[in-house]
């Protein structure tokens, strides 16, 4: 049977986000699998307002770390056994699959749907797009809270 050894889980607090991390905690658990916990900061989006409130990094790195430990401990508590985070700064659609996914030997990415509508995707396609073009290992797009049986 084959078997995960290093599953890699992108999040950024949205509510499909939140499905796939529920969702790597099973598959995680079920292959006895290291759970890679990463939050992508896009320093492209607050570029141009950093000029004017050069908090914002601190802010942004701040609810990464904060969320990634939440979830690290739901991890823990839930039974998986190999928990690691990481906060990257850059582009989510390159750091994730060719910075975080080499850094870690994923073999599986779990990432939500994006909710961008269809000009949206037009003009600058969707993150899990883009992962599913550039990984180099098997990627699960969750679309639904239903949990994993």
């Amino acid at each position: 049977m084959l078997k995960y050894k290093n599953v890699l889980v992108a999040v950024d607090g949205s509510k499909e986000a939140e499905w796939a991390f529920k969702k790597s905690v099973q598959i995680a658990k079920r292959n006895e699998a290291a759970l890679n916990l990463v939050h992508v900061i896009d320093t492209r989006s607050f570029a141009a307002i950093e000029a004017y409130d050069r908090s914002i990094a601190e802010r942004a790195t701040k609810y990464g770390n904060d969320l990634l430990d939440e979830y690290k401990k739901e991890a823990e508590a839930a039974g998986v056994k190999q928990v690691n985070s990481f906060v990257e700064y850059g582009s989510p659609k390159v750091v994730i699959p060719k910075d975080v996914a080499k850094q870690v030997e994923a073999d599986l990415i779990i990432c939500g749907a994006t909710g961008l509508n269809a000009m949206e995707r037009f003009l600058i396609g969707s993150v899990s797009e883009h992962i599913t073009r550039a990984a180099n290992c098997d990627v699960l797009i969750v679309r639904t809270d239903e949990a994993a049986e």
